[in-house]
């Protein structure tokens, strides 16, 4: 065979090789996309990722996650040092904030599509069982009875034992969190006795006053609401007693309450409550339509039943209402949680709008 033939044939070869790796990309892929999410879906999303990959070999998955207002703050600011491609906070409400922010600022849309509901939660409160017996003797949560303890700020002028020691709560950094703004927004509507969440709420002198007394008895909130569970379980009781977080993750991690001989923390619904939704879009900047599809393909994946099932054995409520809780296999609402309910008798508001988180957070900021 002449060397031109030789030549030839390996050209041939080269581009026979180029085209396989293109039609065929090996493990890990050759699209990478990048899901920035809040904390608390920080276990079902690296299960499902992992599905999802098995299922798309050309397409890789890295996540990273944040406190949700963090999220929103870092990336309308660019302050991370990689580029997202889907962000999915807690609450739907903080995407609509995005991107009102990037249109003011760049005149165009943030997202490739409209955001799309995951998986859904509410905000909750737990608490030891002894101490929740001696706080909410009905069984019941009660803002005023919360309101008290941190007042009183020690278990014997509460009627709990003197070796309890000083009365703890713990909730998140309102200005990094989603559930800490939520907990502050039905804590000042409890105050105030409105009968929804307004920017006008927040100006009422009492319920700055319910402000100033929570920062000084909060120290340093946490930034994310599993960073905070996991504190409130290390803790435990006379070091942390109450905590509001959401439904999901007090579900998911109230076996690992029971260390050592310790009693597992009780659940509290509180009513009303709020009901939110992690809810994801796929960014604009810096990505190209290539990339957006994958993302799209995953977020689709996310909202099938098999994958809305995983959601559940983590304690989210499933998008579609027709999956039944109690029949999912490893439902935590199998498990006969101390206060879990699969339809708990409370009323569920939606979570407050933008202004009126805005609102929130300048005067928590104000608070001295």
């Amino acid at each position: 065979m002449s060397s031109k033939s030789t030549r030839t044939l390996i050209s041939l070869g080269i581009a026979a090789a180029s085209l396989a790796i293109a039609f065929y990309p090996g493990p890990g892929g050759n699209q990478i996309i990048t899901v920035v999410a809040g904390s608390e879906l920080q276990e079902p999303l690296m299960l499902l990722e992992k599905s999802f990959e098995r299922a798309n070999p050309n397409v890789a998955v890295e996540l990273k996650f944040q406190g949700s207002q963090d999220m929103v703050n870092r990336y309308v600011d660019d302050k991370n040092d990689f580029e997202p491609t889907i962000l999915m906070p807690a609450n739907g409400e903080l995407l609509n904030e995005l991107s009102n922010r990037w249109q003011a600022q760049n005149q165009n849309d943030a997202f490739y599509e409209a955001p799309r509901a995951i998986a859904k939660t509410q905000l909750v409160a737990i608490a030891w069982p002894q101490r929740g017996k001696v706080l909410f003797p009905s069984g019941q949560f009660n803002w005023d009875r919360l309101g008290e303890a941190m007042e009183a700020k020690t278990w014997d002028k509460l009627g709990g034992e003197t070796n309890w020691g000083s009365f703890d709560f713990l909730t998140t950094d309102p200005t990094r969190s989603n559930s800490g703004q939520l907990t502050l927004s039905l804590w000042a509507q409890a105050t105030a006795g409105n009968s929804s969440i307004s920017n006008s709420l927040f100006n009422q002198g009492e319920v700055q006053t319910l402000f100033s007394s929570i920062k000084q008895s909060v120290y340093q909130p946490p930034r994310s609401t599993d960073i905070l569970l996991q504190e409130f379980i290390a803790r435990g009781p006379n070091d942390a007693d109450v905590a509001t977080v959401y439904e999901s993750i007090a579900l998911h991690r109230w076996e690992q309450s029971a260390q050592g001989r310790r009693e597992p923390y009780q659940i509290y619904y509180l009513s009303p409550t709020i009901e939110t939704q992690a809810t994801a879009a796929v960014v604009k900047r810096n990505v190209d339509r290539r990339e957006a599809e994958a993302a799209q393909k995953f977020l689709s994946y996310l909202t099938e039943v098999q994958q809305q099932e995983v959601f559940i054995q983590h304690g989210f409520r499933p998008i579609d209402n027709s999956i039944n809780l109690a029949t999912v296999t490893d439902s935590p609402w199998g498990e006969n949680i101390p206060g879990a309910a699969i339809t708990p008798a409370n009323q569920a508001q939606t979570a407050p709008s933008e202004d009126s988180i805005r609102e929130l957070v300048r005067t928590w900021q104000r608070a001295q």
